[in-house]
């Protein structure tokens, strides 16, 4: 690329300068050392710990100290901590804050990893950013300021609000569409203004630059287990001698001349390093000293000069320009394509196992964190020692803040790998399973007994299934709403025995219905009706019948009744919709084709409109020769041409109940086949008709069986409707905001490139009407065709490419996945009201906690807490953090080499989001004001409240980001930073987050009992 506008001016002027005038540079050039290292991808943390990373820090921390002028960036704190807490001397630890002092070492992004941006939810984001901002500053005083994503694959405009709150002042992404980066290089486009969300503005915006990898590698790569015996490195970058010289300075040169062109500022960021990178810190600086010396001897010949420089340097000088910048306004990034056949779209679904135990693990994470916090503030600690109530949670916090790297839920990794991730979410699930059944007990683990007769691990599980055993005996159920509103919800326990009876903390009957089980013909599912106040437990005693009910008065659950529809074979273009039956409740009819056993259309109540719905499995077949043709991979999508149905022939049950009707369909790939590959299992309920009542009425429920699929196969689910919906698609980013998405023609892989990531929502809608789906983890979701949406469930590839092969990157998924989905449907006025706190709902259903019963019934009573419709409690917790939150004192403790010895249990994290964007809902969308000391007076006394930025390390009052000027400027909106709150009143505006600390006063206050 030939330079242009004012560059090659200035290089003529430079060339002619007369070399005793010394003229300034006219490229500044900052070259940023950096070492990408995957919080796993192709090894485990602990392999790649032995093989490289302790070698990093070990030697980058050396040569920082050897040479002044020197620079490093740190971007995962996962790898960091281990090497600080495992691996660094005393004498390393005073090196490393020396070079942060100094800001030679600058800590940038200070997540615990680099997450994906497209399959996390922003809840797991802000966790894995808060838990690396709070060591970063109890360890060091510091608060990185600028954030790094340059290995995700695409972009979400969740992070521009994300990273704002956080206190970043610029941004470094790398991946976006090859067509569109190509574009905005053109253009000199490359730094923007990325103003994420249309509801915030220009309140939340975040200056953005899009660099690429550059540099030489003298050290090579990495050599597993650990670093061979004689020193050399596969890949090793010949060394920087005489003869060498002028080609390395020349390629530097040449490089530099071509991405000056890309940018408006004659400041240049040379990012240097990759994956993997710096584990001989010497080779690498030795070396690079000297090409830099060499470039910068003939600066009045080229008009460059290198130096080595922070991410702070860089975005300091570009920011000292002042320019007009132009605004990016509330777009993502997504899909990501690398070249005309890489939509890396695949991924949206990869492993879609791991999706769904990640996103499990954070709703219990969710739930743990708030139980312990009340606990903690209100109870007397009788048994439990806080400070291992912590240590549990911890885990969790850890092992949840892991799974969001970018190679980790996106199932792009090796399986060894994955294996990793699901033992250090199951370790850390178990652990927050203990601390909340010892809360519940009020008892500690050494103290809480042996399991019983019924044959537990111990007097409490948290888990939905009771076997009888030989004592007539039963279970003691506590069901904990981690919700700030009252729910009300059916809640499942899987039986081996059909007689039960059901009570209450009162000993009033509880509406039941016990039926067969759906996968398990030996088992029954208990079905129970539950209302639960925010924040707060109800507590039930389940015991088996062994004799006549009518005879001992006992209140019996329903017992559901169960038709049998035979198969029904795939009919090819046959009239259907002779013989309906129905499926009821007092918000939804479903109509089912008895001729197919296909769902038929669905007639909404509210809007007195019947939609012709009808769901099928679908698969793409894929290619798997990479030396011939385009392949789907972990990442990819490519598929061989239009989805063909997966089935043959669908049975059906309908399971009626007076709680619940359940809709039964199984789907054989073969006629002849014994076991169904595809079901879906749909539930309709029937509560109580009030508000509390309103979202369980309002949803058809769904899980899905998928699996085991054939070879390269590419399961999706598509649903059929006749909305006139002209192929719009709407999709949520990282269940935030909504992202409208047209179907785009192209002129190659049409279809993977309008794949989009579905985190929590997606929806479908003409005038009258929309269709919301609602899913409890991520996968991928498309609109092929009018009216329709599908859904990509799961995934089975192999392919011969040989680097897969050998790093055993490959996605041979033979398992069954069960993914669990919340249809809506009705006008777009109901289903914007409806569709936020119903997505909550399914991401935080009640815990249930069961134990033997032993003659105790009932528990303590909790006063409820609940929050104004629109506003969600996104999290109440206890940091457990050991610094002082006045940031002076904090420094002087660290400057005097002192830290606070405990955990500090009375300071509370709390942050209250508003549901509803500016324009979502006339109601709902309001700005909303909302007391703390009144609707928060179940948390117990407050002594004070102060805001703070996302992760809690910054008072809002204290904390100035730069301001960047605009092409388009917006006038600011939101309630503005409030530092230290004068009133209990705090006002949100539409999808606003506000992080508060809340100090509570020493000592503890009982609960009160039941009578």
């Amino acid at each position: 690329m030939e330079p242009r506008g004012w560059l090659p001016l200035l290089l003529q002027l430079g060339l002619m300068w007369p070399p005793w005038a010394q003229p300034e540079p006219q490229l500044r050039v900052f070259v940023v050392p950096h070492s990408h290292m995957d919080v796993g991808w192709l090894h485990t943390i602990q392999e790649n710990m032995q093989a490289y990373v302790a070698n990093v820090y070990n030697s980058v921390v050396e040569e920082l100290t050897l040479e002044k002028k020197r620079r490093f960036i740190a971007v995962e704190q996962e790898y960091f901590r281990l090497w600080w807490d495992g691996v660094a001397s005393d004498k390393q630890k005073g090196q490393v804050r020396q070079l942060v002092a100094t800001g030679r070492l600058e800590f940038v992004l200070g997540g615990q990893v680099m997450h994906d941006e497209a399959v996390t939810h922003f809840d797991d984001q802000i966790l894995q950013l808060t838990e690396g901002h709070g060591f970063l500053y109890e360890t060091f005083g510091v608060r990185p300021q600028f954030s790094w994503q340059v290995d995700p694959f695409g972009a979400s405009s969740t992070t521009p609000t994300l990273f704002a709150l956080a206190g970043f002042n610029a941004h470094v992404i790398s991946r976006i569409d090859y067509n569109l980066k190509e574009a905005m290089q053109d253009n000199r486009q490359l730094q923007f203004v990325w103003r994420g969300s249309r509801s915030l503005s220009a309140q939340q915006e975040i200056f953005t630059h899009p660099p690429s990898h550059e540099g030489f590698y003298w050290d090579g790569d990495p050599v597993f287990p650990g670093p061979p015996k004689n020193g050399l490195y596969p890949f090793m970058e010949i060394p920087v001698t005489e003869d060498t010289i002028p080609s390395f300075t020349n390629l530097l040169v040449n490089n530099v001349l071509a991405r000056a062109t890309w940018f408006r500022t004659p400041h240049i960021l040379w990012p240097w390093g990759c994956d993997r990178q710096f584990f001989n810190a010497s080779l690498q600086f030795t070396n690079m000293d000297r090409v830099m010396e060499e470039v910068n001897k003939f600066t009045d010949k080229h008009g460059i000069r290198m130096k080595y420089a922070s991410l702070g340097n860089y975005f300091r000088a570009v920011h000292a320009h002042r320019l007009s910048w132009k605004v990016r306004d509330h777009q993502d990034f997504l899909p990501y394509s690398s070249e005309i056949f890489h939509a890396w779209t695949g991924f949206y679904a990869s492993r879609s196992g791991l999706k769904g135990l990640a996103r499990r693990a954070s709703s219990l994470l969710y739930a743990g964190e708030s139980m312990f916090t009340r606990y903690v503030l209100l109870a007397p600690h009788r048994f439990l020692d806080p400070a291992w109530g912590l240590q549990q949670l911890q885990q969790l916090r850890w092992a949840v803040s892991e799974v969001q790297h970018h190679d980790a839920i996106t199932g792009t990794h090796a399986g060894k790998v994955g294996d990793m991730f699901v033992e250090h979410l199951s370790t850390g699930m178990q652990a927050v399973h203990k601390l909340m059944a010892s809360i519940t007990q009020d008892r500690s683990p050494a103290n809480s007994g042996k399991g019983g007769p019924w044959g537990h691990s111990g007097p409490w599980q948290v888990a939905c299934s009771l076997c009888a055993g030989p004592e007539p005996g039963g279970h003691f159920a506590v069901v904990y709403n981690p919700l700030a509103w009252t729910v009300t919800t059916i809640i499942t326990l899987t039986l081996d025995f059909p007689s039960v009876s059901i009570t209450d903390e009162s000993g009033r009957p509880v509406p039941a219905q016990v039926q067969s089980s759906k996968e398990m013909p030996s088992a029954y599912d208990l079905r129970m009706l539950t209302t639960i106040p925010g924040l707060s437990y109800r507590h039930y005693s389940i015991r088996p019948s062994r004799s006549s009910q009518k005879a001992t008065g006992e209140t019996a659950p329903f017992v559901a009744s169960t038709q049998h529809f035979g198969p029904r074979l795939r009919r090819r273009g046959r009239q259907v919709g002779c013989h309906l039956v129905l499926v009821e409740n007092d918000c939804y009819t479903v109509f089912l084709d008895t001729d197919t056993n296909l769902m038929h259309s669905i007639w909404e109540r509210r809007s007195n409109r019947t939609v012709r719905v009808t769901q099928s499995f679908m698969e793409y077949h894929v290619k798997s020769d990479s030396n011939h043709d385009p392949i789907s991979d972990n990442y990819v999508f490519t598929p061989s041409g239009r989805a063909e149905p997966a089935w043959e022939a669908v049975r059906m049950e309908i399971v009626e109940g007076p709680l619940v009707t359940e809709i039964r369909q199984y789907f054989y790939r073969e006629v002849n086949d014994n076991e169904p590959t595809f079901a879906i299992y749909s539930w309709l309920a029937r509560g109580p008709q009030s508000s509390d009542g309103e979202l369980l009425c309002h949803r058809i429920e769904q899980e899905y069986r998928v699996g085991p699929l054939e070879l390269n196969r590419e399961a999706i689910l598509r649903t059929s409707t006749d909305l006139n919906t002209g192929q719009v698609l709407h999709s949520d980013n990282n269940g935030y905001q909504m992202q409208r998405r047209p179907y785009r023609q192209n002129m190659w892989n049409t279809i993977a490139r309008n794949y989009y990531p579905m985190v929590q929502m997606a929806s479908i809608e003409d005038l009258p009407s929309r269709l919301v789906l609602l899913s409890e983890q991520a996968h991928g979701i498309s609109s092929q065709g009018n009216g329709q949406v599908e859904v990509m469930l799961h995934r089975r590839l192999w392919n011969n490419d040989q680097w897969a092969l050998d790093n055993n990157v490959t996605l041979n998924d033979s398992s069954v996945v069960h993914p669990v989905f919340w249809l809506l449907l009705g006008p777009r006025t109901l289903t914007s009201g409806l569709r936020q706190r119903s997505g909550l709902a399914l991401q935080h259903r009640p815990v249930v906690m069961l134990r033997e019963m032993n003659g105790e019934v009932g528990g303590p009573t909790q006063e409820a807490v609940t929050l104004p419709s629109s506003v969600h409690l996104q999290i109440l917790s206890i940091p457990g953090w050991k610094y002082s939150s006045n940031h002076t004192k904090h420094l002087q403790t660290l400057q005097k080499g002192e830290h606070e010895a405990k955990a500090d249990l009375r300071r509370v994290l709390l942050r209250l989001q508003h549901l509803y964007e500016v324009d979502q809902d006339p109601v709902l969308s309001r700005p909303v004001t909302v007391n703390l000391q009144s609707v928060l007076r179940g948390l117990g006394s407050v002594v004070s409240v102060e805001e703070r930025s996302l992760t809690g390390t910054w008072d809002v009052s204290e904390m100035h980001r730069w301001t960047w000027s605009t092409r388009d400027p917006h006038g600011h909106r939101g309630s503005g930073t409030l530092g230290p709150l004068m009133t209990s009143l705090i006002k949100l505006l539409g999808i606003e987050f506000h992080t508060l600390w809340d100090r509570r006063p020493r000592g503890t206050r009982a609960p009160s009992w039941p009578q």
